[in-house]
C-alpha cells in the first residue's frame, strides 16, 4: 500500500510514526469527581485544563454521579464511563468525596498501586473520603478524620516534624481560612526542586490536624495555621508498596485552584505520580512573596 504514495512516501511516514510516539509518550490520566462536598464542577475543568496546557498529560474524567445528580449537565464532556478500566491509565488524580467505589474498582487501584503500575493524587477534600477503606487510607497517609482515628504530624518553624499520637490534640479542622505562605522544606524533592523557599497562596483552607497511619510520608511542604499555631503538612507524598501517591490538601474552590504555585505543583505532583520524575521546569508566573492568579 505504500508503494502508491510514490517519493513522498519516507516523509509521510516518519510524521505518522512521529506524531504516534508523539501521543504515546504523553502521561495518561484519570480524573475522578462526580461527588463531592466542594463544588466539583467548577474545580475539575480546572485541574484538566492545567494538566493539559502542558502538552505532557491527556486527561479523561470519569464522574460517579449520585442518583440525584445523574440527570444535571456535568462539568466537562464528554466523560468516560464510571468505573473505568485502570489499565488505560499511568495515574489516577481524585477529585472525590462521597460513595464508595465498587469494591472491583478499589481491589484494582490497591493492586496497581502496590504494584508500581499506576500512581495515585488527593486533591484536597478527596482525604475526606473512604474512612473506612483501611487501604486508601494506607494510600493517602493523613485525611480529614476523627481524632480518634489516627497519628497527626505537626511541624516547627525549624522544620523539625512531630508525630501526635491517635487520641491526643484535635480532629482534623480547617480554623484558619485564608491566604496563606507555603514554606517549602524538602529542596531536593522532584516536585519541590527550584521553587522558592516560601510562595504565597491566595485564599483556601489551610486543613489542620489531618490524622491516619502517617507512615511512609514525605513531608515537601507546610503552612503556618493561625488556628493552631503550628505548620500542617500542604505538600507531601507517600510510598505505598512500590507505587507513588502524592497528596496536596490545597484547593478548596476554584479561586484558589487559581494560584499559579497550586496549578504547578500539581502537575509536577502528577507526573511525579507517574513516573517518579518531572520534567517540567517552574513557569514564569510561579508566586514568591505576592500571590500569582491565572484566569
Amino acid at each position: 500500500m505504500f508503494a502508491k504514495l510514490g517519493r513522498f512516501t519516507p516523509l509521510i511516514v516518519l510524521l505518522v510514526c512521529s506524531q504516534s510516539s508523539f501521543a504515546a509518550e504523553k502521561i495518561r490520566v484519570l480524573l475522578v469527581d462526580g461527588q463531592n462536598n466542594h463544588n466539583w464542577r467548577s474545580t475539575s475543568p480546572i485541574i484538566k485544563a492545567s494538566l493539559e496546557t502542558t502538552g505532557k498529560f491527556t486527561v479523561d474524567v470519569t464522574s460517579n454521579l449520585s442518583e440525584k445528580e445523574k440527570d444535571k449537565p456535568g462539568s466537562i464532556s464528554p466523560k468516560i464511563a464510571f468505573p473505568p478500566l485502570l489499565e488505560n491509565y499511568d495515574v489516577v488524580v481524585s477529585n472525590y468525596n462521597g460513595a464508595s467505589w465498587p469494591n472491583s474498582f478499589n481491589t484494582d487501584l490497591e493492586s496497581r498501586l502496590k504494584e508500581g503500575k499506576i500512581g495515585l493524587v488527593i486533591i484536597h477534600a478527596a482525604n475526606n473520603a473512604f474512612g473506612g477503606w483501611k487501604e486508601y487510607n494506607q494510600m493517602i497517609g493523613m485525611g480529614w478524620r476523627d481524632k480518634g482515628f489516627g497519628k497527626r504530624v505537626k511541624v516547627d518553624d525549624q522544620g523539625q516534624a512531630e508525630v501526635i499520637p491517635k487520641g491526643q490534640g484535635d480532629s482534623t479542622g480547617h480554623r484558619y481560612t485564608g491566604v496563606f505562605t507555603v514554606v517549602v522544606r524538602d529542596t531536593e524533592h522532584p516536585i519541590t526542586k527550584g521553587m522558592p523557599k516560601e510562595w504565597a497562596h491566595p485564599r483556601d483552607e489551610l486543613y489542620d490536624n489531618l490524622r491516619g497511619p502517617a507512615e511512609n510520608l514525605n513531608i515537601l511542604a507546610t503552612s503556618f495555621s493561625p488556628g493552631t499555631k503550628t505548620h500542617e503538612p500542604m505538600i507531601f507524598t507517600i510510598s505505598y508498596g512500590k507505587g507513588r501517591v502524592f497528596h496536596t490538601p490545597l484547593g478548596h474552590d476554584a479561586g484558589a485552584m487559581g494560584c499559579a504555585g497550586f496549578q504547578a505543583t500539581v502537575e509536577r505532583g502528577t507526573e511525579w505520580a507517574a513516573t517518579g520524575k518531572v520534567s517540567q521546569k517552574l513557569p514564569s508566573d510561579f508566586p514568591t512573596e505576592k500571590v500569582s492568579l491565572r484566569k
